[in-house]
């Protein structure tokens, strides 16, 4: 598992730019199922069929964008840039890659404290006031980075601690991780469900590609894979999740009732802990999207905890990777049988 994680989550990936995750992805996924393809959005699909006559879908999904920045335009070898899903506060001296080819190391320029009022040193910065610094000059930039140019988050992938993994990208890279795994778990069992292993691109800019996938292959029923908050000291009680507590099931209306009862049936027969997510209007997941799709979608959203989310170093917990996966597999088994439609 970490090997994968550290693979996924070492290409630069984000929205609109997914092609590398979705090709790293695509080799991961091919052994475990039957056929592999992209759809025209870029998403990746990959199904397990069950050799069943007029056999029911399920789709699981986990989206395989990241957070970034897009250049926008250049001044004397600076760059500005336009950033999607990335907290500006996390962006001032901070390391980012540009994803040209090959690839090339920035740094988003900072006023040293020395230099600020008392009054900026309190205020979060404006993205129209951040450059990336490229160390060239402004001929050198408008040669290599052309406007349009994708940049991420360049960190390591590192262990935290003796049971936690921290790395970019762990949203939502960490929950295609337990997709793979889930089929893994599947490949040997009896299914009576046509399996779809989805990796949707543009999650983090409103959901197009899981919506469009749905409507592309309609399943009966799909499971929207995402992480949500894990605890910290500082975090809200209500909001957070514990780490490795176990997967997170969504409550709410974004999610069938039967499919989130039999997601804790299943969890209370493997005796597995599960945390409880009240999500009480969009989910904030592809679930949303994916439900209204074609004439509607059985649906629902299992999480994994991750803590620092939309930024440099979000942390996961393999053990919650294992646990979801393992709960999505539970699931899947005898579901044409026993779905409550």
């Amino acid at each position: 598992m970490e090997r994968i994680l550290r693979t996924l989550c070492g290409v630069g990936a984000p929205s609109g730019f997914e092609r590398p995750a979705v090709q790293e992805a695509r080799e991961l996924l091919e052994p475990l199922v039957d056929e592999v393809w992209i759809d025209r959005l870029g998403s990746l699909v990959g199904v397990r069929r069950c050799g069943k006559p007029e056999a029911k879908k399920l789709l699981l999904d986990a989206h395989l964008d990241e957070v970034g920045l897009v250049v926008t335009g250049i001044k004397d070898g600076f760059l500005r840039f336009q950033a999607s899903g990335v907290d500006v506060r996390m962006l001032p001296d901070r390391e980012v890659t540009i994803l040209t080819q090959p690839p090339m190391l920035g740094v988003v320029a900072c006023l040293p404290p020395h230099v600020l009022s008392a009054e900026d040193r309190e205020k979060a910065p404006e993205i129209k006031d951040l450059f990336v610094d490229t160390g060239l000059s402004q001929e050198e930039a408008e040669q290599k980075i052309p406007v349009g140019t994708p940049m991420v988050y360049r960190t390591d992938f590192a262990a935290l601690g003796e049971r936690q993994l921290c790395a970019k990208a762990m949203d939502d890279r960490a929950c295609f991780t337990a997709l793979l795994r889930t089929a893994e778990l599947l490949r040997d069992g009896e299914l009576d469900v046509d399996l779809y292993i989805v990796g949707s691109v543009c999650e983090e800019t409103g959901g197009v590609g899981a919506q469009v996938m749905a409507r592309g292959v309609s399943p009966d029923f799909c499971v929207a894979v995402d992480v949500t908050h894990g605890k910290t000291p500082d975090s809200p009680k209500d909001g957070a999740f514990v780490m490795g507590g176990g997967p997170v099931v969504g409550i709410g209306p974004n999610m069938a009732r039967w499919m989130v009862q039999r997601l804790l049936d299943k969890a209370e027969k493997l005796g597995m802990a599960v945390q409880k997510e009240v999500m009480e209007g969009s989910s904030g997941t592809n679930g949303w999207g994916m439900q209204i799709a074609n004439e509607g979608i059985a649906t629902a959203v299992l999480s994994v905890p991750l803590k620092y989310m939309h930024t440099p170093v979000e942390v996961v917990e393999p053990g919650d990777i294992e646990d979801t996966a393992r709960l999505l597999a539970a699931f899947a088994e005898r579901l044409g049988e026993e779905a409550a439609l």
